[in-house]
């Protein structure tokens, strides 16, 4: 059995632990929902301030020159490339990931058109982010093709020779599963189907090699593991190949080649700043910039490698303390145990009929008597998809309710994991969840 000084041992020795220092945490949270918004990095107040008095307040418009204003969406997009293996100028922050899913989905469809009308459809994955997935019914009903949503399993056999695009999450959401890009990508690019892979779930938190699996356009977020702050720019990649193939088609003037020209016809920059829209939120990308420089101080130490090794150590040892230490709670396993098909999250489920009155699992409410404690997770409601075998345990399908917990290895510890569990235990066996006030739902649950 792992005891708390085991886990205090891990943390002595651990050489990621200084980066727990550029966070600000509030005392007694243990804070396991940096897969849904990242912690405030501790430079990024100080960084706000100075560009709301000093950059806009006194500076003014000349900012746009004097603080390099003009430029900051490609120098954070060169900040973020190496995180997920782009190159250089091939990234910009921008926009949010649902405007940016919209360029690069629209971009891929008018490449596959080149091939002909046979290509009508686009495939994603059932339980994919759901906003993926409006903006793909909005994008094919105004082009009258097809969105077929499938199984993880079934998503070779559904890449047939009428598919324009594959369009997919790297890390799921809800089970945190991850897929193996560059198969999935080789597999596509065997019947001349486009890949769009959104990264919201792994971008700083897993290694990505979008450059390596031949990848066609990515998008991903600002908020989560990248910790920029609520509503961060999200950001835009798409492969040199394609870059200047087409436009976008929300061509607007920040992306236009020579914007301040003001020519009354739109001639779009080349390659990635195309993918740029209107004037960009300075105050939001200086922020997510703070969080980005965290990643290059964790460079020395490892950078990537040494995070994503820190990350299946932290999921190993919550699923394990979980497995020894609330057996009999009706709780089972909805990430895969293989660390090649793992993300940086661990999600349980928990048995029907073991809620309030027998009603329900009594996840959301478990959750809340978690955050009462400052053990802060999430919940996700059973999504109503099929069953989905073989993502983690037999008898487990994503429509259950989602017990989420996300580990951003840049601040959590392998303390923090032993006293999240701890405290899971005493909600359990206290059956403190059952509590009246724990069983009201929130508007953001």
């Amino acid at each position: 059995m792992t005891t708390l000084q085991d886990c205090r041992a891990l943390d002595a020795l651990d050489p990621l632990a200084p980066l727990r220092g550029h966070f600000t945490l509030p005392d007694g949270v243990i804070y396991l929902d940096g897969n849904s918004l990242g912690v405030l990095p501790k430079a990024a107040a100080a960084r706000v301030a100075d560009v709301v008095t000093r950059e806009w307040g006194r500076d003014l418009i000349r900012s746009w020159n004097t603080a390099s204003w003009f430029d900051l969406p490609q120098r954070l997009g060169n900040q973020l490339a190496p995180l997920i293996g782009a190159g250089r100028d091939e990234v910009v922050c921008t926009d949010s990931t649902s405007v940016n899913l919209y360029k690069v989905l629209s971009a891929a469809l008018n490449i596959a058109r080149e091939d002909g009308p046979a290509r009508r459809r686009v495939v994603s994955e059932r339980s994919n982010f759901p906003t993926d997935l409006y903006i793909a019914e909005g994008l094919c009903r105004e082009r009258g093709l097809e969105l077929v949503l499938v199984e993880p399993e079934e998503i070779p056999a559904a890449l047939t020779r009428d598919v324009a695009v594959l369009m997919l999450t790297h890390v799921n959401y809800r089970t945190g599963a991850m897929h193996d890009m560059a198969a999935v990508t080789t597999t596509a690019h065997a019947v001349g189907v486009l890949t769009v892979w959104d990264l919201a779930h792994s971008a700083g938190a897993v290694p990505v090699d979008l450059n390596g699996a031949g990848a066609d356009f990515s998008i991903g977020c600002g908020y989560k593991y990248l910790n920029g702050g609520p509503g961060a720019p999200a950001f835009v990649w798409v492969h040199p190949r394609h870059a200047d193939r087409f436009w976008q088609p929300l061509s607007g003037w920040w992306g236009h080649a020579a914007p301040f020209q003001f020519t009354p016809d739109y001639q779009p920059a080349p390659g990635i700043h195309r993918y740029l829209c209107g004037t960009q939120p300075i105050i939001s990308l200086s922020a997510l910039q703070c969080g980005l420089d965290v990643f290059d101080a964790a460079r020395p130490l490892g950078g990537m490698p040494a995070l994503r090794a820190k990350s299946l150590a932290l999921t190993d040892l919550f699923i394990r303390l979980v497995e020894e230490r609330c057996a009999g709670h009706g709780l089972s396993l909805a990430t895969p145990r293989d660390h090649a098909r793992r993300g940086s999250q661990v999600c349980l489920t928990r048995d029907e009929g073991l809620g309030v009155n027998g009603q329900g699992s009594g996840a959301y409410a478990i959750v809340q008597a978690l955050i009462a404690r400052g053990v802060i997770g999430d919940y996700r409601a059973g999504s109503g998809a099929a069953s989905d075998a073989g993502q983690g345990d037999a008898g487990r399908s994503p429509n259950k309710d989602i017990l989420r917990f996300g580990f951003t290895p840049l601040y959590i510890g392998y303390e923090d994991v032993w006293n999240a569990v701890e405290h899971l235990r005493q909600v359990l066996d206290a059956g403190e969840w059952r509590r009246p006030e724990f069983n009201q739902i929130h508007a953001v649950t």
